[in-house]
């Protein structure tokens, strides 16, 4: 088993609402579950959660069988791929800098030639690293988020709302990408939506979210 969560609480204040409750699903290599619920049922909030960017109040998550570790080694291993591409650019830096971060941060040896033949693979190329992120459209930046958070080979993935900001077609050309990734790499994906169709027509397994509280996980024939 990829991933394991169990009873997993969250309140952001010592007497507010609870906004995930008690919630335990798992998800093994290669699988993708979907979690989909009205706006405030707490979807993004688990995302965040397993991504390490909230504790939870109570709760164990495992990562290939051990307590998950947001140090060292295994924080390459979670990454998480935002509604909106453009949080994970700075505005102020090209697109070849910002890609670079993280080489630097996990220490990965870094060409600017290899960067550019790992990129090819999302449709962005050579000239797109010379541009800013309001410089590219929607898809194309969302495309080089997901290789952002690919180059430093994850074996979960978060993907929360990945292409409720896109058009059409650069929707299917994200789910399209995803799905030859996964089918590559064996990576495990969590998708976030509001969408149940959606998550029908992507997801392995889906479960729908209420009021914090998450409900049956059900196999989907067509995942």
């Amino acid at each position: 088993m990829l991933l394991e969560v169990k009873d997993l609480s969250k309140r952001y204040h010592a007497k507010g609402p609870m906004v995930v409750e008690h919630v335990s699903f798992t998800i093994d290599r290669g699988e993708t579950l979907g979690i989909f619920g009205d706006s405030g049922s707490g979807k993004s909030t688990i995302g965040q959660i397993l991504a390490g960017l909230y504790p939870p109040i109570s709760g164990e998550i495992r990562l290939d069988g051990a307590p998950i570790s947001y140090q060292g080694p295994q924080r390459r291993k979670v990454q998480i791929l935002f509604q909106h591409p453009e949080v994970a650019f700075n505005p102020r830096m090209t697109l070849e800098d910002s890609m670079r971060e993280p080489y630097r941060f996990f220490k990965l040896p870094y060409t600017h030639q290899a960067l550019c033949g790992f990129l090819e693979r999302f449709g962005i190329y050579e000239e797109h690293l010379k541009r800013y992120p309001a410089e590219l459209s929607g898809g194309e930046l969302q495309r080089l988020a997901l290789a952002r958070v690919m180059l430093v080979g994850p074996s979960f993935l978060i993907l929360d709302e990945p292409t409720s900001m896109l058009d059409v077609i650069s929707q299917a050309q994200v789910i399209q990408l995803l799905r030859e990734l996964q089918e590559e790499r064996g990576v495990g994906y969590l998708f976030i939506s509001h969408d149940e169709a959606l998550c029908k027509h992507f997801c392995t397994a889906i479960c729908r979210l209420k009021g914090g509280k998450l409900g049956e996980k059900e196999a989907v024939a067509n995942g």
